[in-house]
C-alpha cells in the first residue's frame, strides 16, 4: 500500500514540518491554531469519521490526468463526466504546474473556465440556439423569491459586492452585443462602398 493520506488512520512517516516547508512552498501558513477556522472543533477521531476502509481502489484511466504538485499521486477516485478539452483544457493543464498556493495557478483555472464559458456561448450561438441570459441567470427569481428583501437586515456578506453582478453577469453580453453591431456597421459600410 502505497503512503497516502487517503487512509483512515494517520500514516506512521510523516515527514517533518522543516521537510515539508522546504519541499512546499507557503506549506505550515496554518500551523497555528489561532490560524484555523475549525480550531477548537477540530479533533482527530479516525472511529468517528465513519471511515471503513484503508486504501480505496485505485479508478483506471489516471494516466495524463492534472494533478496538484503538492501531492505525490493521484488520488484514488477522480471525476470523469467533463475531461478538459481544447483552449480551456490547454489553459487548466497548464495550472497545473503550479502550487496550489500560487495565484497563477488559481488565475489560470479561472481563466480556463471562462474560455470554456465563452466556448459555449459561441457552440450555442453557431447551433441557432444561443442562451438567454435573462432566463438562464436567475435574475427573474429576484423578484419571485423574495431576492431583495432577503438581503437586507440578514447580515449577508455577499451584499458587499452585489453591485458587481449585473457587471460580472451583464457586462460580457452588453461587450458581445456592441461588438456585433460595429462588424454588423462595418459590412454594411463596404457593401455600401
Amino acid at each position: 500500500m502505497p503512503s497516502t493520506p487517503y487512509v483512515a488512520n494517520k500514516p506512521k512517516d510523516i515527514p517533518t514540518a522543516e521537510a515539508l516547508r522546504a519541499r512546499i512552498p507557503g506549506w505550515g501558513v496554518d500551523l497555528d491554531p489561532k490560524d484555523r477556522p475549525s480550531y477548537p472543533q477540530e479533533v482527530f477521531d479516525p472511529a468517528g469519521t465513519g471511515a471503513h476502509w484503508d486504501y480505496p481502489e485505485e479508478q483506471q484511466g489516471g494516466e495524463n490526468r492534472e494533478r496538484s504538485i503538492e501531492h505525490g499521486q493521484l488520488t484514488p477516485v477522480f471525476g470523469t463526466s467533463v475531461p478538459l478539452k481544447g483552449v480551456s483544457g490547454s489553459i487548466r493543464r497548464y495550472a497545473y504546474r503550479y502550487s496550489e498556493a500560487r495565484a497563477a495557478h488559481w488565475l489560470l483555472l479561472l481563466a480556463g473556465d471562462r474560455v470554456d464559458a465563452w466556448g459555449s456561448h459561441l457552440v450555442s450561438i453557431a447551433k441557432l440556439r444561443p442562451d438567454n441570459p435573462i432566463t438562464e441567470t436567475g435574475v427573474l427569481s429576484e423578484g419571485r423569491r423574495h431576492g431583495i428583501a432577503s438581503r437586507f437586515g440578514k447580515r449577508r456578506v455577499d451584499v458587499n459586492h452585489q453591485w458587481l453582478d449585473p457587471i460580472v453577469v451583464g457586462g460580457p453580453w452588453v461587450a458581445a452585443t456592441a461588438g456585433a453591431v460595429l462588424v454588423a456597421r462595418a459590412i454594411r459600410r463596404r457593401g455600401r462602398g
